[in-house]
Formats: C-alpha cells, structure tokens, sequence
C-alpha cells in the first residue's frame, strides 16, 4: 500500500530537517575566520579543562595513595584496547566526507551501538582473566564497571560527529568542561568519603554518562532506523583502516602500563601514571582543540593543496613551538612542579616526571601527522604508521623494562627520537601537500627555541633554588619563557611561528568583540 500525501509530506520534512545537520557547504565561506573563532573558543574550554585537570589531580594526590591510582591504571591499559573498537573509526569518516547522506549517519549510528554494546560484554567477560593476569581480585570489580563506558561513549560517537563536521565548537566545548567538571566533582567528593580507588572509577562513569546526555540534548540530529543498500561499504573501509591503526597504536601507548602492572606492582604504576598525567594532559589541551578544529578545516581544503599545506605547516609550526617550550620548563622545573600539584610524599614521580619531559620532544609532534592521514582519507597510509610505529614503541618499552618504569620512559624517548620519528615523517611526507622535508623543518626550527627556554630556566632555578618550590615556579617560568624569547629573536622561522601565533589570537579577540 502507498503512503499518504500526508504521510509522503511529513517524510520529506523529517528528511529536510535532519538534512541540515549534515551540510557543510555554507561552511567554505570565511572558513578561515570560522576555525580561528572555533580555536578560540575550544583554546577557551581547554583552559578549563586544563584548571579542573589540575585542580582534581592535586585534590586526588592528597586523598589517595599511588597503588589506588596503580590498580585503576591497570585496567585502563586493558579498556583503552577495548574501547577502540566502539567507535570503528565512523567518527573520522562522517567527519572527513564531503558528502555524507541521512541514511548512512543513521546506520553508522547503530554500528556505533551495537559495537559499544559488544565492548562492554567482551569487557565484562574478560575481567577474570585480567584479574588473574594482574594477580590482583580487585581489578575484576573496577573492569566490570569500566566496562559500562564503551556503551555509553558508542552511543555519542555520531552525534559528536555531526558536531564536529558542522564546526559547533563552542557546543563541544560547553559538552567537554561540563562533563569533566561532573566527573571530577563526584570523584573528590567520593575521595574524601574514604571510597578509595572506587572514586576514580565513578570519575570515568560519570564523566561519560553526562558527556551522551548533553550531546544528546544539545544534537538535534536524531537517527533514522538502519536500512540496508544506504552506500556504506566506502565509510566501512575507510573506518576499519582507521579502527586497526588506532588499536595497534593504542596497543603500543598502553603497553607501558600493562608491563608496569604486571611485573612490578600498583604503587610504581601509580607513580608511573601521575607522572605521565602531568604532563600528558597539559599537552592534550592544546592538541585536543588544536585537532578538532584541524580536521574538519584540512578536509573542507582537500580540493586546494596549497592552502592545506599552508595551514597545516602554519598550525604545526605553532604547535612546535609551544610544544618545545613546555618540554624544556617541564624538564628544568620537574622537582617544583610534581612538589607544588601533588605534594611531598609523590617525590617518586619526579624523576619519572623528567624523563616524560624528554619525551615531550619528539612523540607529539610525531602524532601530529594523524591530522595528514585523517583529513586526506589515508587510511591504509596511517595503518602501516600507526603499525612500525607501534612496534618500534613496544621494543623500545621492552628494551628499558629491565631499569624498570625510569628504564622504560629514557628507552622511548631516545629510540622514538631516533628511530620512530624518521619513519613516521617519511611515510606521512611521501604523498600529498606536505612533504616529508616539511615536517623536519618545522621541527628543526625549534630546536634551538627548546634549548634557549631550558638554558634560561636552569639559570633563574640555579638562582633561586633554596626557595620554597611553588616561589620557584612563579620566578622561573616568566624568565625562561621571556629569556628565551629573546634568545630566539634572530631565527626567523621562530619569529614567523609567533607572530603567526599573535595575529591568530589577536584576530580572533577583534572578530568576538566586534560580534559582541
């Protein structure tokens, strides 16, 4: 039987309606003063993330002991695994098309699901056996609930896509401080209650469970029933490309903590973790906006390779250079630093914490070319990165394992600099706009800015160094950004790097106060 004129008609209104939530024409216009305005806001909610981040990890410092933090960083080497396949990389496809239709965002949202959903089993399934694994009964318990998260995330990977693809920033943003301010509030309150490592675990629940009930509420892209026959098979490649490098990657990102766990306990995991959360976490508020506003931007600037190269090299020199500059503070500053957020009984955290800072140099800027491979479809190209990367990663981790967690930190950093980083910048410059030699340039010139900040630091911590830590910080970090500022003014690409930096920031303050 036919459908009624009615019925026809009220079709092709549901259809015209979430159809707007899948353009991205009107996008291309000014789209330069849209991701500069998006950098902005999403720069914004990061600084806010980045207080929370701090402000809950100095709380959490102070109300637990390292082998609570231990226990919970062992079963999230093991979900990180687990959870990437929730998302099977749809996100970066309905992200990356250009042309996506209803039907199609509809069936990847049920995949979506329904791989979330399976996760979350698999989850539940496999938590005797890490437990037996560990050798610790506790981790059953914290898998079983973690495990809750892969349904809840999965079924907000295609609403937050949709975001994404439309440049919602400031959606995002709100969506992200808020969910993370649930989180951390629930997770130091339990804390102070005496709920021990049981606080952490209701910190990631609750964190997920507000993150798909605000993109729920503030998506209005609402999903059709799935359908066969909808043109899925190209999304489907693309994402399984995108799934199998992301899992190898993970793979080799968690291998660390899994081999810590396993062979030498909770408390120097513990140790271990909160070292790499310091610094970690202030490096993913600056890529974490920096990536989200990339991605849509490099995919709409496929069909004009000079301007994607000329964003791409702009933005990464930028990054360079703020990347560098926090690794030589982070370095010359370890001890006042890990002393003034996490307190004097984590003085095991500072050597760790320096070796991370080694780190710092070369590892972000090697994921940077993530951004290639995602906005040029390059599936199979970031597959075979993400796998010699991965395997170089784990040998490395592998080869320090006998010096334990300090052996393991100093054996990445030296073989990521070496080995890994060369491969990385050659499969990702061997085709399209940037070139492999771009990249070395846009590293090599801030070497020297890296070198400038931490000559300077050390020279003002020499000075001051029988003061108490938190003074030591506040002198020494203005005069080793302003020292080496200077230092750096006759480089001219370190120079272009910052007054691209300011006009950016600059621009973006004039356009918001003229809307305002």
């Amino acid at each position: 039987m036919s459908a009624s004129p009615a019925t026809s008609m009220q079709e092709a209104t549901g259809v015209k309606d979430q159809a707007k939530h899948l353009r991205t024409d009107h996008l291309l216009h000014n789209i330069g003063r849209r991701a500069v305005s998006g950098g902005f806001v999403t720069f914004s909610a990061q600084a806010a993330k980045f207080i929370l981040n701090f402000t809950a990890a100095a709380v959490l410092a102070r109300l637990l002991e390292p082998k609570e933090f231990g226990l919970v960083g062992m079963v999230l080497g093991v979900t990180a695994l687990v959870g990437i396949f929730k998302e099977l990389g749809l996100s970066v496809a309905t992200v990356q098309r250009e042309h996506i239709t209803q039907q199609q965002v509809s069936n990847l949202f049920w995949i979506n699901v329904a791989v979330g959903s399976v996760a979350s089993l698999i989850g539940v399934g496999l938590s005797p056996l890490v437990a037996k694994f560990y050798r610790d009964p506790r981790i059953a318990g914290i898998m079983v609930v973690l495990s809750l998260t892969f349904l809840l995330t999965g079924s907000a990977v295609q609403h937050r896509a949709l975001l994404t693809r439309q440049m919602r920033f400031s959606t995002l943003a709100l969506i992200d401080v808020t969910a993370m301010f649930v989180g951390f509030l629930i997770g130091c309150v339990l804390a102070w209650r005496g709920f021990g490592y049981w606080s952490l675990v209701a910190q990631q629940v609750s964190t997920s469970a507000t993150d798909l009930l605000l993109t729920w509420s503030f998506s209005r892209w609402r999903p059709n029933l799935p359908r066969r026959n909808s043109g899925l098979r190209p999304l489907l490649n693309f994402g399984a490309h995108i799934t199998v490098a992301d899992f190898v990657g993970r793979l080799s990102v968690s291998s660390d903590n899994i081999l810590i766990g396993r062979f030498f306990g909770a408390a120097p995991l513990g140790l271990y973790t909160r070292a790499a959360v310091l610094l970690q976490r202030p490096l993913d508020q600056v890529f974490t906006p920096v990536t989200a506003v990339l991605d849509p931007v490099l995919a709409r600037l496929q069909s004009d390779p000079e301007r994607y190269r000329r964003a791409f090299l702009r933005i990464y020199g930028a990054l360079a250079m703020v990347t560098f500059t926090f690794a030589a503070l982070c370095l010359a500053l370890a001890q006042p630093i890990v002393l003034v957020i996490l307190g004097s009984k984590w003085g095991g955290v500072v050597p760790l914490f320096s070796a991370f800072a080694l780190v710092a140099i070369s590892s972000p800027m090697s994921s940077a070319v993530s951004w290639i491979y995602q906005s040029q479809g390059r599936g199979s190209d970031q597959l075979q990165n993400h796998t010699l990367g991965g395997l170089i990663t784990v040998a490395a981790y592998l080869l320090g394992l006998h010096w334990g967690p300090f052996g393991i930190i100093v054996s990445f950093a030296i073989i990521s600099m070496v080995i890994r980083m060369p491969l990385v910048y050659y499969i990702a410059g061997r085709s399209g706009p940037v070139s492999t030699s771009d990249l070395w340039s846009g590293f090599f010139s801030q070497l020297p800015l890296w070198a400038s900040v931490y000559l300077m630091t050390m020279l003002a911590r020499m000075a001051f160094q029988n003061m108490a830590p938190a003074l030591q910080l506040l002198l020494c970090t203005p005069i080793g950004i302003v020292g080496g500022a200077i230092l750096m003014l006759p480089f001219r690409r370190s120079r272009e790097n910052a007054m691209y930096a300011w006009n950016m920031i600059r621009g973006t303050l004039v356009q918001r106060s003229g809307a305002i």
